[in-house]
């Protein structure tokens, strides 16, 4: 090793105990956790879900592992790219919002799935959780901003090194296999946002997923990388990054946690429409406005909002989930924004009856994501006024824990999923104190 930032990155993760995390960083862990077996579950009946299994399962090899939400086993490697699909499909899962990475869906699919071919304990999966979600965070933050806004779909590109290191730590890597594990990364890092709102998407969180799964295994096997595969001369970083900021990776590193920094989605929609579609629901109710009333809304927000967002056309559920011109109507007609108002009958609902308004985006860099201003214009001659400061779901303004079990409750019902919800959370709850990390999975599945 030769004190190279990537070696810096191994050492931490190689050397980090469980006791050497701060319970607070556990607990937001737990939460992380909870978050994504409710989004599994309800993403688990796609469409995309029951094409993408019909065209792999002929490749997969005995059914070792559960597939959250379905009654079907599959292999591990299979087992892991599905299950982070269907966590991702809604984008209703969780949010790093410096770097708009899902952080959990391509980590926690590969470490369940190696519990349950391999036995480990709650602590230990935990813990590999924690250190996969605390680099791949930082590694986004250290490509951010150049790296997303070129197209490269964040939680794909830097999802696959929080799996590699996260299943690396239940392997047992030591400091050089995970310099390898990284440099396998780094090959098979990509996705791309204009896939957003296509079935595509979910091909590459599932394969940052599997492939850092595989990353892991290669390296325990002793297939070697380059030496700095993250800050080298044409590492990662200076590859995928305009200009990147090496040091996000290192400092602070064991003081500032950035999986603890993770926040949770109260609408299945993109992280920046939150404060848009909070607004509109509070004008439903507050004032009896309606989406029938409206012909223009002025919105002031963080430039990525209208970069992300401004789809006027949208034709399919899938890409309503990024349009706040859908997103305002059906938030203003029905005072709500759950799965069926990002569904391609809700599309067609909002289509038919020209209720989309006309929306000018004013970019302020200076906004947080969680925040916007909006003046929204009526055809009586009215303007209504509103400022959100801290959408629900934002740092500033978090879903408690006993949302998160109301999220999964209601997602579980979405599905028809019939399994025992308050048995799911409490394993979760407690998951540092079971010795089978993987008892949860037999509580998520369902039978045939």
């Amino acid at each position: 090793m030769n004190d190279t930032v990537t070696d810096r990155v191994a050492a931490f993760v190689a050397r980090t105990a469980w006791d050497d995390i701060p319970e607070v960083v556990r607990h937001e862990a737990k939460r992380s956790l909870l978050n994504y077996f409710a989004t599994a579950i309800a993403g688990s009946g796609e469409e995309a879900m029951d094409k993408s299994l019909a065209v792999l399962a002929p490749f997969s090899g005995p059914g070792q592992c559960s597939l959250i939400g379905r009654p079907e086993r599959v292999d591990m490697a299979l087992a892991t790219y599905l299950n982070a699909m269907s966590a991702n499909i809604f984008d209703f899962d969780d949010t790093h919002q410096a770097t708009v990475i899902h952080p959990t869906a391509p980590i926690a699919p590969a470490l369940f799935a190696f519990a349950e071919t391999r036995a480990c304990d709650g602590k230990s999966l935990l813990k590999a959780f924690v250190l996969g979600g605390e680099m791949e965070c930082r590694i986004g933050n250290a490509v951010s901003p150049s790296h997303y806004v070129r197209g490269w779909h964040i939680t794909s590109t830097c999802g696959v090194f929080g799996a590699a290191i996260g299943v690396g730590n239940l392997i047992g890597l030591d400091e050089e296999q995970y310099a390898w594990s990284l440099g396998h990364g780094t090959a098979q890092s990509a996705g791309m946002v204009e896939t957003i709102g296509t079935m595509s998407k979910s091909i590459s969180v599932g394969n940052a997923a599997r492939n850092g799964l595989l990353s892991a295994l290669m390296a325990k096997e002793g297939i070697s990388g380059p030496s700095d595969p993250l800050a080298g001369e044409r590492g990662y970083l200076s590859v995928f990054s305009d200009q990147a900021t090496v040091s996000e990776l290192t400092d602070g590193l064991s003081e500032i946690w950035e999986i603890a920094k993770n926040t949770y989605k109260p609408y299945p929609a993109g992280i920046v429409l939150h404060p848009v579609i909070e607004g509109c629901i509070r004008l439903h109710h507050e004032t009896g406005l309606r989406a029938e009333d409206v012909v223009a809304v002025e919105v002031t927000a963080h430039p990525l909002l209208r970069e992300r967002a401004d789809r006027p056309d949208v034709t399919t559920g899938r890409l309503s989930q990024v349009s706040a011109q859908h997103a305002i109507a059906i938030a203003l007609r029905r005072g709500s924004a759950g799965l069926t108002a990002f569904n391609d009958a809700a599309v067609a609902e909002t289509r038919r009856d020209d209720i989309r308004p006309q929306v000018t985006f004013i970019d302020d860099a200076d906004r947080a994501i969680e925040s916007v201003h909006m003046i929204v214009h009526t055809r009586q001659g009215q303007s209504h006024t509103i400022e959100i400061t801290t959408a629900k779901g934002g740092p500033a303004n978090p879903m408690t824990d006993g949302e998160l079990e109301e999220k999964l409750a209601e997602l579980a019902a979405y599905r028809g999923f019939d399994g025992n919800i308050r048995a799911i959370s409490d394993a979760v709850w407690s998951l540092d104190g079971t010795e089978d990390a993987a008892e949860v999975m037999n509580m998520v599945g369902t039978q045939s």
